[in-house]
């Protein structure tokens, strides 16, 4: 017997002896939520009949699976931002590599992180392009070979 629950959620269609069996396990109850589909199956009758006994009856959707994360990926995606590396990460918040980089790749196109070194400035060989240079030039400049230079060029 449960004293303190006032809403519960029930997934069976309502029939007189589950109406009594809750009543029994929860005294105080005000509240039954049901999926649509089962209200639309439960009696008009046992719902007039609840709602006398000032217990009332609603629709609640309840379907998936909850969110498991409570935040951590906000968490995560800020230090990845940081430029903090999955490994690095994981030890900082006590968590399984593994998660780490499910929760980077569950979101990764609504936040764009850019934490890997590179070995050549992307940015650079860009701006020298939109400056007039030719790749050849770029190349010789930067000393770096053509075919990296071509391949940041036509990097979308």
């Amino acid at each position: 017997m449960d004293e303190d629950v006032t809403t519960i959620h029930v997934t069976k269609v309502l029939s007189s002896v589950l109406i009594m069996d809750l009543m029994d396990e929860y005294p105080n109850l005000c509240e039954i939520t049901c999926a649509p589909s089962v209200y639309d199956r439960t009696s008009k009758k046992y719902i007039d009949a609840l709602r006398q006994l000032d217990i009332e009856v609603k629709k609640q959707y309840n379907w998936g699976a909850k969110s498991k994360s409570n935040g951590e990926e906000v968490i995560v995606f800020n230090l990845a931002k940081q430029g903090l590396k999955a490994r690095e990460i994981a030890e900082k918040l006590n968590m399984k590599l593994n998660r780490v980089y499910y929760l980077l790749r569950k979101n990764k196109d609504d936040v764009k992180f850019d934490n890997y070194k590179r070995k050549y400035n992307h940015d650079e060989v860009k701006s020298l392009y939109d400056d007039g240079l030719k790749a050849r030039e770029i190349s010789e400049r930067l000393d770096m070979p053509l075919r990296t230079v071509y391949y940041i060029l036509n990097k979308k």
